[in-house]
């Protein structure tokens, strides 16, 4: 008789509460989505110079290349790590492709040394979190100094041109119509990276490592390997994004990309990827990337002054990190 009682009051709690449609509409990429039909709704209304198809086109270039990099920052975050040098290591390897264009490379040698540049650095970068156990926020703000320190000795207050016509192409080139190559290059880096992350067994030792490093170890998977490939991974970003930025600019100075890491960790937080590791996807990124394009450039053809740009950059990151926060606190507080 105690059994079927028990029986009768037993109760079944479901893994995932409400429908797969309900699920869906209260996630943070839906929201985030809203939020970036209202700005783009905004700028058309505030600008009548908006709604152009070459000039939505040019505000493709306010995010393309840093997305790029939020792409690998995106798994580098959910793993529990982060890496503060990906502007520097732009600088150097820009440095690197114009002393190369100077003695008469071409436009291929100058994309390997680029891509060659920004791997070797991601290297360095996984090998010291990686191998020598050190702290990667401590690492990486100190690879920062470095290899910026490294691009101001060699260039000083010049800068160096003179690039191949051909490699214009990568960064002012057009695949047809209004749609840049840069922004084709973002999108299949989209995809690549949606896929590693969500439909590998890669992808699953991220979130893995990035919920629990201890328990990732004892349950067979190799922690240190994958935190390397993830700085290998930043490193590579970095130096595709170092081309196409160069070849935009058409010269290389030692302080381009000057704060590009705070608006790349910005992108990745506002796309819904946990500080603090172990949650996050690449559609909350890429949409998170239209936000931030969608609302730098709209600032511009309104003529708001950079500065403020970066104080509304400031505020977004802070916002974004503080909220999830606080509305955790709210439920627990509410459940106690």
């Amino acid at each position: 008789m105690s059994d079927v009682n028990a029986n009768a009051t037993r109760r079944v709690i479901p893994d995932r509460l409400g429908t797969p449609v309900t699920r869906i509409l209260a996630s943070w990429e839906v929201l985030l989505f809203g939020v970036a039909v209202l700005i783009f709704i905004a700028n058309s209304l505030a600008s009548p110079y908006f709604l152009d198809a070459y000039n939505l086109s040019d505000a493709t270039f306010n995010f393309t290349e840093k997305a790029m990099i939020a792409f690998a920052m995106a798994l580098l975050i959910i793993a529990g790590e982060i890496d503060l040098s990906v502007a520097a290591i732009i600088a150097l390897a820009s440095t690197a492709m114009g002393a190369a264009a100077q003695a008469g490379v071409g436009t291929a040698g100058l994309v390997a040394i680029g891509i060659g540049v920004g791997v070797l650095c991601g290297a360095f970068n996984g090998t010291l979190v990686s191998v020598l156990k050190l702290p990667s926020i401590v690492v990486t703000i100190g690879t920062m100094s470095l290899f910026r320190g490294i691009s101001y000795i060699v260039l000083g207050d010049k800068a160096y041109g003179g690039y191949p016509e051909s490699f214009a192409y990568f960064g002012q080139g057009y695949l047809f119509w209004v749609f840049s190559f840069e922004f084709g290059l973002f999108l299949l880096c989209a995809a690549v990276f949606a896929v590693l992350l969500h439909a590998t067994n890669f992808g699953r030792q991220v979130y893995v490592i990035g919920n629990n490093d201890f328990a990732a170890r004892f349950s067979g998977v190799p922690v240190e390997r994958v935190k390397f490939i993830l700085f290998l991974l930043t490193g590579l970003m970095s130096g595709i994004a170092s081309v196409c930025l160069t070849s935009r600019l058409g010269s290389t100075r030692p302080s381009i990309a000057q704060g590009w890491e705070l608006e790349v960790v910005t992108m990745v937080v506002l796309g819904g990827v946990s500080i603090l590791g172990g949650a996050g996807t690449i559609a909350g990124v890429v949409i998170a990337a239209f936000v931030m394009g969608l609302v730098t450039f709209g600032l511009g053809l309104l003529n708001v002054p950079g500065i403020v740009m970066s104080i509304f950059v400031g505020l977004l990151l802070i916002i974004t990190i503080a909220l999830p926060i606080l509305a955790r606190r709210i439920k627990q507080a509410s459940r106690s």
